[in-house]
């Protein structure tokens, strides 16, 4: 962003210190439902199948999350009255109805992923555009309701920001990582909301060097990130941090058990608490109407 981003709209100069901070937590359920899996564990490590090879190894490590990982995080989550963002593709809700049927009732809200695990930035404009409104059909066909925000694989391509604008039932972006705190790009016919997302916060960290030995360090992480954000959140008003974790992941016994360390140590500090990305986006969207908006 050219400028100074502290007096763009939605910054720190608008932004009031007794305002709430927030805390977000993702969890995401994501499966490959193509014939031939490719194994991906962060952005630094990838293993391919040879072409004509079903990849079943890696189809049962994706597997442990819809069988196992996103039942026991569920499971957390309730235990502490913890509602967060759930990060999916369309179609992997298709191929798992009971966690669809949970979902729908779970008090989560939903950040769509994609059609399908698929690089973005692979496609034509209008294969794009083809992918994202069958994903929202999709959604709206298994949860009733659409996503409002949008957070493609690894990162968009030149033409996702457009395209949400283009199908004109997006409330934010969730692509990109420069930020803590959200914030208005023009667009046409107006603006559009980014909230940030972050992978600074993230369990791929277990996958990829340097990075998680222990699933403590995941804990320690966190609170020192938490810690920090609650210093200047008193200074200079709220802050926003994202925790992304994956059903494969940190749905193992161990990971989860870091994971209900995260969720003691937010609640346990009175300046720190969990909000859905929907309701930060409309939260935002409330104090910074836009022109002609009814504040």
């Amino acid at each position: 962003m050219a400028g100074d981003r502290r007096k763009s709209p939605g910054r720190t100069d608008a932004w009031s210190p007794s305002i709430s901070w927030f805390a977000t937590r993702k969890v995401r359920n994501i499966r490959c439902s193509r014939a031939t899996a490719t194994a991906t564990a962060g952005a630094n490590i990838r293993c391919r199948a040879p072409a004509g090879i079903r990849d079943l190894g890696t189809e049962t490590h994706f597997e442990y999350g819809s069988r196992v990982g996103i039942w026991r995080i569920a499971r957390l989550l309730e235990r502490h009255g913890v509602h967060g963002t759930i990060s999916s593709c369309a179609e992997a809700l298709r191929r798992n109805p009971e966690v669809t049927a949970w979902l729908s009732q779970s008090g989560h809200d939903v950040l769509g992923h994609g059609l399908r695990w698929t690089e973005q930035w692979t496609l034509s404009r209008d294969e794009e555009r083809d992918h994202l409104q069958r994903a929202v059909a999709l959604f709206v066909e298994l949860l009733g309701e659409r996503p409002v925000g949008w957070n493609s694989r690894s990162f968009p391509s030149v033409n996702t920001r457009d395209l949400l604008v283009e199908e004109g039932g997006f409330l934010y972006d969730s692509d990109p990582c420069n930020d803590d705190l959200p914030y208005f790009v023009p667009a046409k016919g107006g603006r559009l909301l980014v909230v940030p997302y972050s992978k600074t916060l993230n369990d791929s960290r277990y996958l990829v060097s340097p990075g998680y030995v222990t699933p403590k360090d995941f804990v320690d992480n966190v609170e020192s990130y938490l810690d920090f954000l609650i210093g200047e959140a008193r200074e200079e008003g709220g802050r926003m941090m994202t925790i992304a974790v994956h059903a494969r992941w940190t749905g193992q016994p161990n990971r989860a058990a870091a994971l209900e360390g995260v969720i003691e140590a937010v609640l346990s500090r009175p300046e720190a608490g969990f909000m859905r990305r929907n309701d930060i986006a409309r939260y935002w969207l409330s104090l910074f109407p836009a022109e002609g908006d009814t504040p």
